[in-house]
C-alpha cells in the first residue's frame, strides 16, 4: 500500500541558534562599521559633501531593504513623529559631519574611540533631563571613563601628540559628535512611536534635503574612484550595517548588544594601523582598555 508523505515544516531556530546568529550579525556589522574611516579618507571629499553622498545612497539603500522585507509602512509618520525623526535628522547630520571631518584631523582610531564616549553623554543627560536615577557604581565607572578618554587622546603622552596643526580640533569634533549622537539616542528612547529602521532612513532623508545645496558649492567628485568609495559608503555603511544590526539586536538581550558595540572600535584601531599605518601608544591603548571597562560597567543592568 502506497502512502504519501506530507512535507515537513521548516524547523525554527532554537533560542540558542537565534543567540548565535545574532552574536554573528553583530560582530559582522561591527567589523563593516569599522571600516568606515578608511571610505571617508579615500573619498577624499569635503565633510559635509560625504554626509551628503553617504545619506543619499543610504536612503536607496535602506529603501530597498524596507521594501524587500515589507516594512515600507513604518515610513509613514505624521504629527509629532514628523517632529522627532526632523530633529534626530539634523542631530544625526551635525554627527556625522563632526566625525568625519575629524578623522583627517587626528585619526581613524583616536576619532572613533573618542566618539566612543557618547554612552556617558547618554546617563549624564538622561539623569538631568529625563529624571532618570543613577546609582553610584554607574558615577565612578563614568569617571574611570573620562579618565581613559582623557589617555586616549595621546594628550598626556609624553608630547607624541599636542592641540597644534588641528588635532585639538579633531578632538573637540569628537566630543561634539559624541554629543549630537547622545541626542539621537536620547530621542530614540522617548519617541516609541519610531522604529529603528523608520528612523534611519528618515534620518538620511532629511540628509538629502537640507544638504542638497552641498556638492553646488563644494563640488562633485571628478574621479570614479571617489564615487566608488562614496556609494560604498551608503550602501555598505549606511544599508547594509543598518540591517545587519537591526537584524542581530533583535535577537541578542541588551546587555550582549552593549558589550558586542565594542567590536567597532577595535576594528578602527586594526584598521588603521593595517591600511595606514598608525598606532596607538601604550598610554593610548591604557585608556582604550579603561574605556571599555567602565562602559561595559556602566551598560551593564542594575542588580
Amino acid at each position: 500500500m502506497h502512502t504519501s508523505t506530507l512535507p515537513s515544516p521548516p524547523l525554527l531556530p532554537t533560542p540558542a541558534q537565534r543567540e548565535k546568529q545574532g552574536k554573528l550579525l553583530l560582530i559582522a556589522g561591527g567589523v563593516l562599521l569599522g571600516t568606515i574611516g578608511v571610505f571617508v579618507e579615500e573619498a577624499g571629499q569635503h565633510p559635509l559633501a560625504t554626509v551628503w553622498f553617504r545619506c543619499v545612497f543610504g536612503a536607496l539603500a535602506l529603501g530597498l531593504w524596507g521594501a524587500a522585507t515589507g516594512r515600507l509602512g513604518e515610513l509613514c509618520l505624521r504629527g509629532r513623529s514628523l517632529g522627532v525623526v526632523g530633529l534626530a535628522g539634523g542631530l544625526m547630520l551635525l554627527n556625522w559631519a563632526l566625525f568625519f571631518a575629524a578623522i583627517p584631523r587626528t585619526s581613524i582610531a583616536v576619532a572613533t574611540v573618542v566618539f566612543h564616549i557618547q554612552p556617558i553623554w547618554v546617563m549624564v543627560c538622561g539623569a538631568w533631563v529625563l529624571k532618570e536615577t543613577v546609582a553610584p557604581r554607574q558615577w565612578a565607572a563614568t569617571l574611570v571613563a573620562l579618565c581613559g578618554l582623557a589617555l586616549t587622546t595621546g594628550l598626556l603622552d609624553g608630547g607624541s601628540h599636542s592641540l597644534g596643526d588641528g588635532y585639538g580640533l579633531g578632538l573637540l569634533m569628537c566630543l561634539g559628535g559624541s554629543l549630537s549622537y547622545a541626542g539621537v539616542t536620547l530621542i530614540a528612547k522617548t519617541e516609541r512611536r519610531v522604529t529603528p529602521f523608520a528612523l534611519a532612513w528618515w534620518q538620511c532623508a532629511v540628509g538629502v534635503v537640507l544638504l542638497a545645496w552641498v556638492p553646488w558649492v563644494y563640488g562633485w567628485p571628478a574621479e570614479a574612484a571617489s564615487w566608488a568609495w562614496l556609494v560604498g559608503l551608503g550602501v555598505f555603511h549606511t544599508g547594509l550595517a543598518y540591517a545587519i544590526l537591526f537584524t542581530g539586536m533583535a535577537r541578542l538581550a541588551t546587555g550582549q548588544i552593549a558589550v558586542l558595540q565594542y567590536v567597532y572600535p577595535l576594528t578602527a584601531i586594526g584598521v588603521d594601523r593595517l591600511v595606514y599605518g598608525r598606532t596607538l601608544s601604550t598610554v593610548q591603548v591604557a585608556g582604550v582598555v579603561l574605556m571599555a571597562l567602565a562602559l561595559w560597567t556602566l551598560r551593564r543592568p542594575q542588580r
